[in-house]
Formats: structure tokens, C-alpha cells, sequence
């Protein structure tokens, strides 16, 4: 896993971790406000990474997006839960699954096309419209890709909110509402693309607690 800081101020009492999702990397949360510091973890070819010490923080949040849901899971059953509050946007802990999470046809079309511009094609899937042109590692993209595969189901894990996009062409809201079946009080569905943070200005609503 690759971590970073967004926003370090060495005085916040709050914390918000992002794993991030598959190939994004911290663009689409880079507009939102709050006091809080954010820390951005990404890149799930390999979860030994710890996190730094958050013991010094008031209250922690988790923001767990996409494949970051499941990648969040499976590294959280090798090290101590960090989080207060646990928030899920557009992932299921069943990453892969034709039921509840991306279709494994869909995933093996991905990994066997991958290319510059198919990146771009999923560009415009992920945020509803044309994006501007993005650099892609298409051999580590496509390695993440079969580790996410092959990890599989990841350990079962409470969320305080989950989030539902109904226009995600990247994970259908079918099968993440399929996928939350046992946590469906915590779900709320928004009118909004696979990635729906243009939606919020603020951490404070993302995390809508």
C-alpha cells in the first residue's frame, strides 16, 4: 500500500484515512473541506503497510471507497481497529462476485484490456462524463487488479454509513445493495455516478453522521 498525507496540520483532533479506489488516486477528494487531517492510502497490490500511529487524534474516521472497502477489510483483520466511525462508498467486502460485487467477467475484460485509452473509457465510466487525459502504469494497474482477485471475500466488517450510488457503471448498486444485505439500515442511496464526492463540498457530509 502507498499512504500519504493530503492534509497535515499537527493540531487537528479529527482524522480522516481514505483507502482509496482502484486507479483514482486522491483527485476526487481533493475539493473537500474540513478541519480534520486526511491521510490517503491507495494501491493494494500489497497490504503489509501499517498506518502511522493515530493514537493522538480524538476521534478517527475511515472512508472506505470502492476496491478500498474490501482492501480496508482484509488489512484490518492483520492489524488493531483504528476507527471511531466507518463510513463505505461504492464497494462491497465482496470485491469480485456476479452477485454482490463487480461481475468477474467485467474484471477479466478490465485486466486483459487495459490500455492508456481503456483507462480513459473508465474514466468517463467512474465520473459520469469525458475526463481529461490521466497517466495509467498499466502493468502495476493490471498486478493490482489479479491481487485484489485473488485475495477474494474479505472478513466481515460493520460500517456506520454506507453509500449507494444508483448510476454506478462500475459496481452495480444491484449487487452493492445485494452485498449490504446484513448492514441494509446503514445504507442511503444517492443519485450520483460511481464516484459521487463532486456532490459534497465537506468531509462533514460525506461522512453524514
Amino acid at each position: 500500500m502507498q499512504v500519504e498525507w493530503l492534509q497535515h496540520s499537527g493540531t487537528a483532533d479529527e482524522v480522516t484515512v481514505i483507502f482509496g479506489g482502484w486507479a483514482l488516486g486522491p483527485t476526487p477528494f481533493a475539493h473537500l473541506q474540513g478541519p480534520q487531517d486526511v491521510l490517503f492510502v491507495q494501491d493494494y497490490r500489497d497490504l503489509s503497510t501499517t498506518l502511522p500511529d493515530l493514537g493522538c487524534y480524538a476521534r478517527t474516521t475511515l472512508l472506505a471507497y470502492s476496491f478500498g472497502v474490501a482492501s480496508y477489510a482484509h488489512w484490518q483483520a492483520s492489524n488493531p481497529d483504528p476507527f471511531d466511525i466507518k463510513i463505505a462508498v461504492n464497494g462491497t467486502l465482496t470485491p469480485v462476485n456476479r452477485t454482490t460485487g463487480i461481475p468477474p467477467v467485467a474484471m477479466e475484460k478490465t485486466i486483459e484490456t487495459l490500455s492508456p485509452q481503456a483507462y480513459q473509457v473508465f474514466l468517463a465510466r467512474c465520473f459520469g462524463g469525458k475526463q481529461d487525459r490521466a497517466e495509467i502504469d498499466v502493468e502495476a494497474r493490471k498486478a493490482e487488479l489479479i491481487a485484489i482477485g485473488e485475495r477474494g471475500d474479505a472478513p466481515a466488517v460493520q460500517f456506520d454509513h454506507i453509500w449507494i450510488s444508483t448510476k454506478d457503471k462500475i459496481m452495480p448498486p444491484a449487487n452493492q445493495l445485494r452485498g449490504w444485505q446484513g448492514q441494509s439500515e446503514h445504507v442511503t442511496q444517492i443519485d450520483a455516478p460511481h464516484v459521487p464526492f463532486a456532490r459534497w463540498s465537506t468531509w462533514q457530509e460525506v461522512i453524514g453522521l
